[in-house]
């Protein structure tokens, strides 16, 4: 299949973190197509505004924008009228909905999501506390963590760690070792969500023969032997059932939607009345 490539042009005043996610989220549907990105962040000025139009005449394609001052995206939608591009300023439809619904108006402070407020420094304390609790370190203080992912080698815990650390969660991992009981302090907390994450046996073993060739070892070895990889899953699986802890299987799952179930269970555990 030939693949159709086109410019795309990302504006923003601030870091380019919400306009270039928007970006993604739509062109993971599109079959075929490669998006040649052209990326203009901390575009606040008249000046910076003339050289990101240079570039759209250099290369036209679509422009997606998230600017907030006025002038300055009057300034680049004009450009984009007179060069017939696409201009498409991606939150303006989500601003209007909910100035008309909350009946109020709202600012225009580039980059105003960034701020230094209690939601970074707390993002920052569980990225702290995740990094010192992966793979079943520091279990002393286990009980203060938020959840706790238990699982065999290779199931993603700690990668999905740290995207819920990324969201504020303070995460500890705790990895099923074969021949070795899991950590009594596990047993012993009150506090955290405990999630297992398994997979399925066949692509547990692929992945852990890639790792294997990754750190030239030899394959050949109980880590990655499909009857004691499905053994490992079987106890693994067996002991979350034992402690009540609910599953989530990750064999066809991202870490963004393994994650966005974790948060749910979360959320909903710490709804509920105690």
């Amino acid at each position: 299949m030939s693949i159709k490539q086109f410019h795309l042009h990302l504006v923003s005043d601030a870091s380019g973190e919400t306009v270039s996610s928007v970006a993604r989220a739509c062109l993971v549907q599109f079959e075929g197509i490669e998006a040649i990105p052209h990326l203009w962040w901390l575009v606040r000025t008249q000046g910076q505004v003339e050289r990101v139009v240079e570039g759209i005449e250099a290369s036209p394609g679509v422009v997606l924008v998230t600017l907030m001052d006025g002038a300055v995206r009057g300034l680049l939608e004009e450009a984009c009228r007179r060069l017939s591009v696409p201009y498409i300023p991606v939150l303006d439809p989500v601003m209007a909905s909910l100035a008309g619904y909350l009946d109020a108006d709202f600012g225009t402070q580039p980059g105003r999501q960034h701020a230094l407020d209690a939601a970074y420094f707390q993002r920052i304390d569980a990225m702290h506390f995740t990094l010192s609790h992966d793979d079943g370190q520091m279990l002393h203080d286990l009980d203060a963590a938020d959840v706790i992912l238990v699982g065999v080698s290779r199931t993603s815990k700690t990668p999905t760690c740290m995207y819920l650390a990324n969201r504020g969660l303070k995460a500890a991992n705790i990895p099923l070792i074969p021949g070795m009981p899991p950590p009594p302090e596990l047993f012993a907390t009150k506090r955290p969500l405990i999630v297992g994450l398994t997979k399925e046996p066949k692509s547990l073993t692929d992945i852990r023969r890639s790792r294997l060739r990754f750190l030239s070892q030899a394959e050949e070895s109980d880590y990655a032997d499909p009857d004691r990889v499905r053994e490992e899953v079987g106890m693994a699986r067996k002991l979350f059932t034992q402690q009540g802890w609910p599953v989530i299987d990750v064999s066809r799952r991202s870490i963004e939607e393994a994650s966005a179930t974790i948060l749910q269970l979360y959320i909903r555990r710490k709804g509920a009345p105690t």
